[in-house]
């Protein structure tokens, strides 16, 4: 291999590097339960999301890696969505997360959902309240001989 074929350049984040193609070489091993990175293309750009590998689904004719990613919106529930990565996978990259990159914090997250639990509950209570109270005060709307009368009356009215 010529030195002009050995080297290749790289731009990653604006800086330049260059990479000797003979001894560069990318092997990245997963397990279930890895932490990764996806960079997922958007509308407006890419997302980074937080991830961890789920499953390896082997198919024989598209072996698929699942993972689950965590987004997390400024005022927003905290999403979990699962994302395929095979060799036809586009608009997406997976990437080993660094040791040092727990960004998430399990406490914030966890209590967020608790408080997203607790608000649902209250919805369900007032929606079984307003059910409770329509039955006991409309029964009347319900009984056929009041619903007659009450058509008559509403008829002769009109």
């Amino acid at each position: 291999m010529s030195e002009v074929m050995r080297m290749a350049e790289v731009i990653i984040n604006g800086t330049k590097f260059e990479i000797d193609l003979t001894t560069a070489r990318k092997i990245d091993q997963y397990k279930i339960g890895d932490s990764v990175k996806v960079l997922k293309k958007t509308y407006s750009g890419y997302d980074i999301l937080n991830g961890v590998i789920t499953e390896f689904v082997n198919f024989t004719e598209l072996p698929t890696i699942v993972v689950a990613t965590f987004n997390k919106s400024y005022g927003s529930l905290p999403t979990i969505e699962f994302e395929y990565f095979n060799v036809k996978t586009e608009g997406m990259e997976l990437a080993p997360a660094a040791s040092h990159e727990n960004l998430l914090d399990k406490n914030a997250i966890v209590e967020q959902f608790e408080i997203e639990i607790d608000k649902r509950k209250r919805e369900i209570e007032e929606l079984t309240a307003k059910k409770e109270w329509f039955i006991k005060n409309f029964q009347k709307w319900f009984d056929q001989s009041t619903r007659k009368a009450l058509l008559t009356d509403y008829e002769e009215n009109k």
